[in-house]
């Protein structure tokens, strides 16, 4: 079971702040450091200082880090145009000497679109499919070859489909709870699908919508990955757990029912069942960025656990 450190910095964290958990991400042996990828704070954070851009930070971690992944969970897709991207992806990659990974989403929040003057679409997944093939389109072109595409709602002529990331296939992550198209176009393009806060059953259920799809269009289900994101307050007793829970505005109650809460013991036997489930990795959303001794904890009597 893989455990990766997955960050929401649109509630109030500057670069040097997501340096420090990316550092520490590394030096005490998780997989990857991931971010979402947004432009406005939710509920009662104030999101001071602001913003910060996804692939900007990810392109200074790439050369700060030297052995996580690095990646988003997801890039929304009405933020950039899937050329653009394409490149902007590569260009890390390169940077991170080919330790990137693509989470590619639908964009949904649309407070943040109109707050930053970003057009928000009616149809968001016909432009999130067409996003897919482009991005993994090009990247796929050989060297000294172009590229065409003449969809619906991006049009690419001729396109030399350069840079190349460093890695020969970049991974692909899709996500979500949809029951229908979700689970095609992960049985399409993922490498990765991931159920984010999510129960056991509906990820029992969602995993096998998306293993019968990717067998549907001709690949082999276990070629992907499988797996969940899940809030974490983790505490070596009752009153560090409640501590934690009060710092992110949650209660100790509702964080057991639908995350990783409560003792090292209790959220390794819970990490269990989700493995039964079919996870094979687990991001750890971590919402107090200051507190890089949650991140010693997990480390040290739950990761040591599962390794």
């Amino acid at each position: 079971m893989d455990l990766r450190i997955f960050t929401e910095p649109q509630q109030g964290a500057t670069y040097d702040t997501l340096l420090a958990v990316a550092k520490a991400t590394e030096d005490l042996g998780f997989d990857a450091f991931f971010r979402s990828d947004h432009y406005l704070r939710m509920g009662a954070a104030d999101g001071l200082p602001g913003p910060t851009d996804a692939w900007i930070t990810l392109a200074g971690l790439a050369r700060e880090t030297k052995r996580i992944r690095l990646g988003t969970l997801m890039t929304a897709g009405t933020f950039r145009l899937p050329g653009v991207l394409a490149i902007q992806v590569a260009q890390v990659d390169q940077m991170s000497g080919g330790r990137v990974e693509l989470g590619l989403g639908s964009g949904w929040f649309e407070e943040e679109h109109k707050a930053y003057g970003i057009p928000f679409p009616k149809e968001k997944m016909g432009r999130l499919e067409e996003q897919l093939a482009i991005v993994t389109g090009l990247w796929a072109t050989e060297t000294g070859k172009t590229f065409d595409f003449h969809g619906r709602f991006y049009d690419l002529t001729d396109s030399p489909a350069l840079p190349k990331p460093a890695q020969a296939k970049v991974p692909v992550l899709i996500g979500g709870h949809g029951a229908t198209r979700t689970p095609r176009l992960a049985g399409q393009y993922a490498d990765e699908f991931n159920m984010p806060f999510a129960s056991i059953e509906d990820t029992e259920r969602q995993f096998g919508r998306v293993r019968a799809a990717a067998e549907a269009a001709g690949r082999d289900a276990d070629a992907l990955t499988y797996s969940n994101a899940l809030v974490a307050c983790v505490g070596k007793d009752d009153a560090e757990v409640a501590r934690r829970a009060a710092v992110i505005g949650r209660q100790v109650d509702e964080l057991k029912a639908n995350g990783l809460a409560g003792s090292p013991a209790e959220v390794v036997e819970k990490i269990g069942r989700y493995a039964e489930a079919g996870a094979q990795r687990i991001y750890l959303q971590i919402l107090d960025l200051d507190d890089l001794d949650h991140l010693e904890l997990i480390s040290s009597q739950v990761q040591s656990q599962l390794s």
